[in-house]
């Protein structure tokens, strides 16, 4: 029997036993998407550096028209006009306005800008204002955006589209970021032959190598394929020391079943510090983890399902703990479709499909075994029960996590 851990002692395990790599790169703003910001970023300067308008309209003082009305128009002179990408260099005086286009920076002393369609052009170089400003009014302000010394991104972040933009506001044409995580994926097994190839009696394609490989790099990690190995101990050796000299994770696919596989565990523990073999979860229970200093030696289990859920729930948890990133989910809730049973004293994970019925959200569960991986590929999420429960009943609200 496999003394299992449950699946929050294996999180509260990686927290404890492995930390963040203090290392990071330089990388231009252009290859910034998707990386780990490895530092704080500041201002160091004024964004907007002048005082702009938000509005198409007519910047002036406020004073000047207050207590005006489509009745009673408050008559200004105008004074000129501000062109877009040129400064404010028309003088408004009092009683006077000055155009200014969205975006547009606001003549000294004007301390609000009135939309063109609260005004009228009387053609004889005076403007009609038909509603009162106040100070403040569609305006922006020189710093509103950023002032030098503000932090504009904290570090551990994921650069987004709009990190981004934010960025390049500033002038940052260089970040500092984590490196890419480098993770060696090997699968496992006998039966296994590579995609390419049509199997034979007993054979399977490798399928797990390529879904880790894609779930890695939508991760933002660096997969490194070091191929197919057959059950030869010897030969699992070899390849996980070299994976393990190369990358900072490997990712054993197959192999970590009670038994004669259980050198894999015994590799592990040459390399390192066996940590754990065997997780409270279905499916996915005969999964290993352990490390060679700071880096994680995974064992996954070779049904593709099993493996993909494993990964999902743990693997990609531990690699962010090395960059030093929290993985957020935010989960939806839905009603499920019919009854779903459990009650093997393991947290079960489910897949399921995504439907709307009379304006409610329903989780239909997908019914399939841990090898079948295509039930899996039609999938919108999963629903985990909890190890304690015995099943959810039909209508049952649910949490449902996407893929």
């Amino acid at each position: 029997m496999l003394e299992v851990k449950t699946p929050e002692e294996v999180l509260r395990l990686i927290e404890k036993v492995f930390y963040p790599a203090d290392r990071s790169e330089t990388v231009s703003l252009a290859e910034a998407l998707g990386r780990v910001l490895a530092e704080d970023v500041s201002a160091e300067e004024y964004v907007p550096d002048f005082d702009r308008s938000t509005v198409d309209g007519y910047a002036l003082h406020a004073k000047d028209t207050f207590g005006c009305s489509d009745a009673i128009p408050a008559i200004l002179n105008l004074a000129g006009e501000v062109k877009m990408g040129e400064g404010a260099a028309v003088r408004v005086p009092r009683d006077a306005c000055a155009y200014v286009p969205t975006g547009g920076a606001i003549p000294e002393g004007c301390d609000c800008a009135v939309m063109i369609e609260y005004t009228e052009d009387y053609g004889d170089g005076t403007i009609g204002i038909l509603k009162p400003g106040v100070p403040g009014m569609n305006l922006i302000f020189r710093g509103d955006d950023v002032f030098p010394g503000k932090t504009v991104l904290c570090a551990s972040r994921v650069l987004a589209p709009q990190d981004i933009g934010a960025l390049a506001a500033i002038g940052k044409t260089q970040v500092s970021v984590r490196p890419r995580l480098r993770v060696g994926v090997i699968s496992t097994g006998y039966e296994l032959v590579p995609v390419d190839r049509k199997p034979g009696p007993g054979q399977v394609r490798d399928v797990n190598s390529p879904m880790l490989t894609a779930l890695l790099k939508e991760f933002g990690a660096e997969p490194v394929d070091f191929g197919i190995v057959v059950d030869d101990e010897k030969l699992l050796r070899e390849k996980t020391l070299d994976a393990a000299e190369n990358c900072d994770a490997v990712i054993l696919s197959g192999g970590s079943s009670a038994g004669v596989k259980d050198a894999a565990c015994r590799i592990i523990g040459e390399l390192g510090e066996l940590l754990l073999h065997g997780i409270a979860i279905k499916p996915g229970k005969p999964t290993i983890l352990g490390r060679a200093g700071n880096k994680p030696l995974i064992g996954l289990p070779g049904h593709p399902v099993a493996a993909f859920f494993v990964a999902k729930l743990f693997v990609l948890p531990l690699l962010a703990r090395l960059e030093g990133r929290t993985l957020r989910s935010w989960p939806v809730r839905a009603e499920l479709s019919e009854s779903l049973n459990a009650n093997h004293g393991r947290m079960q994970m489910n897949a399921c499909r995504l439907a709307e019925e009379d304006g409610k959200l329903t989780a239909v569960p997908i019914r399939s075994k841990s090898g079948l991986i295509t039930q899996l590929a039609g999938a919108d999420g999963y629903l985990m029960i909890d190890r304690d429960c015995e099943g959810l009943p039909k209508n049952s609200e649910v949490e449902i996590y996407w893929q």
